[in-house]
């Protein structure tokens, strides 16, 4: 039988973290400077500053879960590699700490949340799901938009991923 569970989709981005917090580390600060075109709308206009959202973002559902304010990462440099991949450390153990101690009769039971203009009863299971794959949706758009800009990334999917590999494939 074949099953699949959430821990895989963080084994893969977390696979995939290290894989653009390395390439970013060679490539340099003008790799997150590459621009989102003149349809970027919002406040994030270049790669640095989608990147502070994949981030600020699992962070966000974190805090709503948990009923706390949400985190406002503006401070935050958009133009530091290592600031912004350490963010992401803390966000995703944030997210860790809350999968291990959040009551299980919780996960299912709707909160109102604010996302967009209406405000909506989610779950924070579902806010947990939509956190991992938000996450996956941005990274291949950040692919796309530094392909764009000329620069070759390396591929970045699952398949190249470890996730599901045997021990004896390197996973050891």
């Amino acid at each position: 039988m074949f099953t699949f569970e959430l821990r895989h989709l963080l084994e893969y981005t977390a696979w995939e973290r290290e894989q653009w917090r390395g390439w970013f580390l060679e490539q340099g600060p003008a790799a997150l400077a590459v621009d989102l075109g003149p349809n970027a709308d919002g406040p994030v206009k270049n790669v640095g500053e989608l990147l502070r959202h994949i981030f600020a973002a699992e962070q966000r559902y974190v805090d709503r879960i948990r009923g706390v304010p949400p985190s406002d990462p503006a401070a935050l440099p958009s133009g530091t590699v290592e600031a912004l991949f350490a963010f992401g450390q803390r966000s995703r153990a944030a997210l860790e700490e809350l999968l291990a101690t959040f009551p299980t009769e919780r996960w299912d039971v709707p909160q109102e949340v604010k996302i967009g203009p209406q405000p909506r009863m989610v779950t924070p299971r579902k806010m947990v799901a939509q956190a991992v794959t938000h996450e996956m949706r941005h990274w291949a758009q950040l692919a796309v938009f530094v392909r764009m800009s000329g620069r070759k990334p390396g591929p970045r999917d699952l398949l190249v991923s470890p996730v599901f590999d045997p021990p004896s494939a390197g996973r050891g």
